[in-house]
């Protein structure tokens, strides 16, 4: 079969796994922003490291960066027409959009959501993510690596997908 499940989950036994990996607001001043608390490497540089694993771990990539909500939620949605799960930094908008929730409660495909800082040790307001709450996980306080750990969580949900896509076994159905 060529078309791709509603699940986002590719139908074609073999086929590369798709991930799209997003980035929000302010992470494109990445090296220059607050460089104690987010490090000295770019987006750039992040986004080649995660290109390197991508090629070893046999998977495709996406790397995006938008600053506005309503791009993000736009991208997320796209994703359901070429990914098989995202990786997701929704920096700031973590803590506050419920559209970003949504979407990631709406499209059907993994999402991991990583940070490079620990949002659990930071400020009061930064301590809980609403985006995490939909997503099937959270990786946070790693620095780059935090998106090295996303891109490997990611390919296991995919396989673990795949799995019970050709095993027959039920989906769960999304976190509302």
């Amino acid at each position: 079969m060529s078309k791709r499940q509603r699940s986002g989950v590719t139908s074609e036994e073999g086929q590369m796994p798709r991930i799209l990996v997003l980035n929000g607001p302010n992470l494109n001043l990445l090296g220059t922003r607050e460089p104690g608390i987010y490090g000295r490497q770019t987006l750039d540089d992040i986004r080649a490291e995660v290109e390197a694993l991508a090629g070893t771990l046999a998977c495709e990539i996406r790397f995006e960066q938008f600053n506005g909500e309503g791009e993000l939620v736009t991208a997320l949605q796209g994703a359901r027409n070429w990914a098989d799960a995202v990786v997701f930094n929704p920096a700031a908008y973590s803590h506050t959009s419920l559209a970003l929730r949504d979407a990631i409660a709406a499209i059907g495909l993994p999402v991991v959501e990583v940070h490079l800082s620990n949002i659990h040790a930071r400020e009061s307001f930064r301590r809980r993510s609403v985006t995490a709450e939909a997503a099937a996980g959270l990786i946070s306080g790693f620095g780059a690596e935090s998106y090295r750990l996303g891109l490997r969580a990611a390919l296991v949900l995919v396989r673990e997908a795949r799995t019970q896509s050709a095993a027959g076994a039920p989906r769960s159905a999304p976190k509302e």
